[in-house]
């Protein structure tokens, strides 16, 4: 098959689908770049176990989250070497530093991760959240995978009041790496409320409109022209200033004024006349109005401390053990999307994202080993919705890629693959005549693989016959350990 694949496709499945089961051979499976943002609370390799409380909605989830090189299939970490070398070598480090526990979870994490930057847009971004326990490891991934030029913010979010530990500072908050796929990603402004002291720092008077505080309708230096003129008998030129209308704030808060193409002296007397002038005591330049009720607040930081993590008696409260609030969701996703993008999720959990997506008006999509994650996405979706809501798409097979274009029977390739491998079997490495040798999907389609020629390859009947339905590194991984 020649050519690049474009860089965009449509998703090939439907919104408001939750797939049971390892996400990798799902993600292998979604065509390439056809997801807005993904959002993902994976496994920390924090040792612990998790379980819901008996009688919470969440009651029987559980995990244990601890890695051993028995939990992971071998086979990944020699096919990283061959596909990101950076990350072969981030999690070579881990293990002669850390140990082979580091070792296995950061080849879980890479193999997946790799999977992820595929299927993002270009206009894409990820943004995973974890704790302290490997999020070192987890950046230095995250840069060999992404590029560290993509990288964004760690935001900090403070998920608990105190915590009491023994010889240590109390560990309290919790880290989310947030990269774009490329420079061009999605990014939105997302504000959040001021506090009461700022409030009553800044926001000192009051008119019939309401609170209000003073905003500054002169610039630094003098003018010759329109704007350094006196106006209404107030010269800002005794103060080496002059008039600045600031036209950004005025489109913002005020739509519906229109000063396109007026004089600097005629916009402050329609300012004037439209009562958004604030008059100080004599000696002091008029100010520009700017109103509490139409602030959009400050600018979101990297420091998240004013959303508190779930009560014990919290509405939203499922009882999944590492379920996050939703407020927290709806930051990341109105930042980085926008209304109609795809939402995904690949370790879907309590439903989190995706309730918070669906509220968002995104699509959405999402992938957890329990089948416990679909209903509780149905149970509160449905507390959204009411009884309209048919409930998600419950999938635990791997969606077939369509970002290929139709494809030729996959068995017509045979010729030529046999012309390429000069008729050798590229399992035994041994020549066989044409009539023994098998069309084999590298990654069967059982695992995300699809028909495209790059997948294909030729096997004698007794190689193909063996390797059945495991990958081609897994199958040589484990006739090696053999």
């Amino acid at each position: 098959m020649g050519g690049e694949l474009p860089m965009t496709h449509p998703p090939n499945f439907a919104s408001g689908t939750v797939w049971t089961g390892d996400n990798l051979p799902v993600m292998r499976g979604i065509n390439s770049g056809c997801i807005d943002l993904i959002y993902l609370d994976p496994p920390f390799n924090s040792n612990e176990d998790y379980a819901a409380p008996i009688g919470s909605r969440a009651a029987g989830a559980a995990f244990k989250d601890t890695w051993t090189l028995s939990d992971i299939d071998v086979y990944e970490h020699g096919e990283l070497a061959e596909r990101s070398p950076a990350a072969y070598a981030v999690i070579d480090a881990a293990r002669q530093t850390h140990g082979k526990s580091m070792m296995s979870y950061l080849i879980m994490m890479a193999v997946r991760l790799i999977e992820m930057r595929r299927i993002l847009k270009e206009t894409g971004s990820i943004y995973l959240h974890c704790d302290d326990t490997a999020v070192h490891y987890l950046k230095l991934l995250m840069d060999a995978v992404f590029g560290a030029r993509n990288y964004r913010n760690t935001l900090i979010w403070k998920r608990t009041s105190a915590h009491n530990s023994a010889k240590k500072f109390g560990r309290i908050t919790d880290k989310i790496l947030f990269y774009s796929k490329t420079d061009e990603a999605t990014w939105n402004k997302v504000s959040q409320p001021y506090d009461k002291e700022y409030i009553e720092k800044f926001y000192r008077f009051e008119d019939r409109l309401g609170r209000y505080r003073a905003g500054d309708l002169t610039g630094a230096g003098l003018r010759s022209g329109d704007s350094g003129k006196a106006w209404r008998g107030e010269n800002p030129s005794s103060k080496g200033r002059h008039w600045a209308v600031p036209m950004k704030v005025l489109t913002d808060e005020y739509p519906n004024l229109d000063l396109g193409s007026l004089s600097t002296q005629e916009k402050l007397d329609l300012l004037d006349k439209a009562e958004l002038i604030h008059w100080p005591k004599r000696g002091t330049v008029p100010s520009l109005k700017r109103y509490l009720d139409l602030s959009k607040g400050v600018p979101v930081q990297e420091l998240v401390i004013d959303i508190r993590p779930i009560g014990s008696r919290a509405r939203e409260r499922t009882g999944y053990p590492t379920q996050k609030p939703v407020a927290l969701l709806d930051r990341i996703i109105s930042a980085s999307s926008n209304e109609g993008d795809m939402v995904f999720d690949p370790f879907c959990g309590c439903a989190t994202t995706l309730v918070a997506a669906d509220r968002l008006n995104r699509e959405w999509a999402g992938i957890d080993l329990s089948p416990l994650a679909v209903k509780l996405v149905d149970q509160r979706i449905r507390d959204d919705r009411g009884a309209l809501w048919g409930g998600a798409i419950v999938r635990d097979d791997p969606p077939l890629r369509t970002d290929f274009g139709k494809l030729p029977n996959y068995r017509t390739h045979r010729h030529r693959l046999y012309g390429e491998q000069e008729g050798v079997c590229l399992g035994c490495d041994t020549h066989f005549p044409f009539k023994v040798m098998e069309v084999d999907h590298i990654l069967p389609r059982s695992k995300g693989g699809s028909d495209h020629y790059e997948n294909l390859q030729l096997l004698c009947t007794h190689c193909n016959k063996s390797k059945g339905g495991k990958t081609m590194a897994e199958w040589l991984a484990a006739r090696g350990a053999g």
